[in-house]
């Protein structure tokens, strides 16, 4: 089976007074069809930033070289910016962190959505709306015609991430890239939301990729995992082989800092289990 995604040596470096600084160094990231893959590590690790690059969002201050990115068979890295634009948006979507931000507080969840539909997809104002209003029922939004006209600062947290998943799923995307979708959600909220994704996911038979730093999600949610630090890939394996055994410092590292993995009274930073165990498992 042919990949949906296929990167290979992925780099993003940012100019500084220091030289250049390499957000992503050199990274391989692949995804098939209806697969779910995770991409987990500490913030800062470069996790969202390839992502970013992916999609063409980051700042003109930032450098973004690959060999290869593929995409459902398109060779992306020759494409103009309009023909990168018939891809990003419409068959590859992202639901960004914090939904509270991502939203523009000056516009109604109604205009926000009906907005992609009309522009994207070229819907007229009637059929967008009736539209949205099936994308909220299908993300579990209640009085989905009345919330429409509701501004982000009018719902939750939990219903503003609901409201970005309708969003990221109005063009009916092959791969859909969810970053940190479950920040700053409480625990049964945070169920909820991961419980929608999978759902939407089979569903649509959607490529699914999800940023997090929490293996929890990625024991409930992942196929495959890769796993990241300070701009590199540590590792790459199924979820099971990954947990059963983990073959990078790095990545021990992560789940010896899982509370239920927690001995003793106190707990190493990652840091120091690196540093320990330097030259192990590279």
């Amino acid at each position: 089976m042919a990949a949906l995604l296929d990167i290979r040596n992925l780099t993003v470096a940012f100019d500084t007074a220091a030289g250049p600084f390499k957000a992503v160094d050199g990274i391989d990231i692949t995804i098939d069809p209806r697969e779910v893959l995770a991409i987990v590590g500490e913030s800062g690790s470069g996790k969202s930033v390839a992502m970013l690059a992916v999609m063409g969002l980051l700042p003109n201050t930032a450098k973004v070289t690959a060999d290869v990115m593929q995409f459902d068979g398109q060779d992306m890295l020759p494409m103009t910016d309009r023909e990168k634009r018939q891809i990003i948006g419409r068959e590859i979507t992202m639901i960004f962190q914090e939904p509270m931000a991502s939203l523009n507080p000056c516009y109604t969840v109604g205009f926000q959505i009906e907005e992609v539909l009309t522009r994207i997809l070229g819907m007229s104002p009637r059929d967008a709306r009736t539209r949205a209003i099936e994308l909220f029922e299908a993300v579990g939004i209640p009085d989905p015609a009345e919330r429409l006209g509701s501004y982000p600062h009018q719902m939750s947290g939990g219903q503003c991430q609901r409201v970005m998943i309708a969003i990221a799923i109005a063009c009916n995307p092959k791969l859909l890239i969810a970053d940190e979708p479950t920040t700053a959600l409480d625990v049964t909220i945070q169920k909820q939301i991961l419980d929608l994704l999978m759902d939407l996911q089979e569903k649509h038979g959607m490529g699914l990729i999800i940023i997090t730093h929490d293996m929890g999600v990625v024991a409930e949610t992942a196929d495959r995992v890769v796993v990241q630090y300070q701009g590199k890939k540590m590792e790459e394996a199924d979820v099971l082989s990954l947990f059963e055994a983990p073959k990078n410092a790095y990545t021990r590292a992560l789940l010896s800092a899982l509370p239920e993995n927690a001995t003793g009274s106190r707990l190493s930073t990652v840091s120091d289990f690196m540093a320990a165990h330097q030259g192990e498992g590279a």
